[in-house]
């Protein structure tokens, strides 16, 4: 029964309740006005009128993130497609990404008519560079995601893209607020992706956004997004480039609507508090969870300053019959703790991804994946929640070690 695992965390008054996780980020009551205003007048396509909430969204996202271009559409992997297919990469073009990550990104590649080139990951959940060297002589494109908010050497990836002169895009649907050497995650390479879908930094359900200082790349994919007949002139960008392209590309509509963008303007001010918050929750959580000798929560790396709104961590020296009663354990303590691997049907596992046009034997990933814990730690959470987190956490692990368990 797993009533005899549930655990108190404190006494009287410093119980403590396990948060609730799954919870997005909550979207700011000011923003009430714009909705109503939306949807009295119904303006919700962004085309309709100029200084549109979508425009108003991607001038003030390409000032926080320093860049000269920034588009809005429905989602990530819209933003991921539209990278794919403004760089004219051949058909079944060879494109080289870790093997961990979500299902929508090769999903994305598939989409694009190329094929997914999958890529070792180690235990720290990064890019096994003895691979990816291997691989990218014959890629014709890099698609690095920074797989919940961890960054891969983007030294050594930039310096292999520019040895043999392929496009970077980055997938930094997790990593909004992280910065590598100081500079900007998503910034780094020809387009940058990132995510508002629910549980990510900035919450509207649904969303995405593609960044670019490449003026032709932008033109491209604001084209295809569906600025049909002139509508590219409400974009910022260079008419030349716009011109060129008219009538010239498919329109896919992968436009953002207004009420989207309008719940991610509201959100926009509180991304800093949001960052900093999400890191001293991660660190806070990483410090009490290290010290057991059967977790191991990998380190960022010396450029990295990361913006996570989760923690990570690898299950050490614990049997397959252990690790699953560890998802049991915590799991009726009220904890959503997400084993990739074990998880039936997990879209982070690459084995599941039975669409691919070809199969990959990456036993380092899939190692890794079989021990890789994965916790939400919204930017919402006090510290106290975090300490209760790991006391589950820590807490089931010790009963099971100790054999309360068995």
């Amino acid at each position: 029964m797993l009533q005899q695992y549930y655990f108190k965390i404190g006494e009287g008054k410093n119980m403590v309740d396990i948060p609730n996780v799954k919870d997005a980020e909550p979207i700011p009551e000011k923003v009430m006005s714009d909705v109503v205003r939306l949807m009295s007048n119904g303006d919700l396509f962004r085309y309709n009128s100029e200084g549109s909430a979508a425009e108003k969204l991607e001038v003030d996202f390409s000032k926080i993130m320093g860049t000269q271009y920034a588009l809005a559409v429905s989602s990530c992997s819209a933003a991921l497609f539209l990278a794919l297919k403004s760089l004219s990469l051949p058909q079944n073009a060879r494109v080289l990404m870790p093997a961990f990550t979500f299902a929508a990104v090769p999903s994305s590649v598939v989409h694009a008519n190329c094929t997914p080139v999958l890529c070792e990951c180690g235990e720290d959940y990064r890019i096994d560079f003895k691979d990816f060297k291997k691989k990218i002589k014959s890629a014709d494109a890099v698609l690095i995601s920074h797989m919940r908010g961890h960054t891969s050497d983007m030294d050594v990836i930039l310096s292999e893209c520019k040895q043999a002169n392929i496009p970077l895009i980055e997938d930094a649907a997790h990593s909004l607020g992280t910065t590598w050497h100081g500079k900007k995650i998503g910034t780094l390479g020809d387009i940058g992706c990132f995510s508002f879908q629910s549980y990510k930094m900035l919450n509207a359900g649904e969303g995405g956004i593609f960044i670019t200082d490449d003026p032709e790349l932008f033109a491209k994919a604001v084209i295809m997004s569906g600025a049909y007949e002139h509508n590219w002139m409400k974009h910022q960008g260079d008419q030349v480039y716009f011109k060129k392209w008219q009538n010239k590309l498919p329109l896919y509509n992968l436009r953002m609507n207004n009420l989207s963008a309008a719940l991610i303007n509201a959100q926009l001010p509180e991304l800093g508090s949001r960052v900093q918050k999400g890191r001293l929750n991660h660190d806070f959580t990483a410090e009490r969870l290290d010290k057991s000798p059967w977790i191991s929560v990998p380190a960022k790396l010396e450029p990295e300053q990361r913006a996570p709104d989760s923690i990570q961590f690898n299950l050490v020296d614990m049997n397959s019959t252990e690790i699953d009663l560890f998802e049991e354990i915590t799991s009726g303590s009220g904890l959503n703790v997400q084993i990739f691997g074990r998880t039936k049907n997990n879209a982070r596992a690459f084995w599941n991804w039975q669409f691919l046009p070809e199969t990959f034997e990456l036993p380092k990933t899939r190692k890794m994946l079989m021990t890789a814990c994965d916790v939400r730690l919204p930017s919402r959470l006090n510290l106290d929640e975090c300490e209760a987190i790991s006391e589950v956490i820590l807490s089931a692990i010790m009963t099971i070690k100790s054999g309360v368990a068995a």
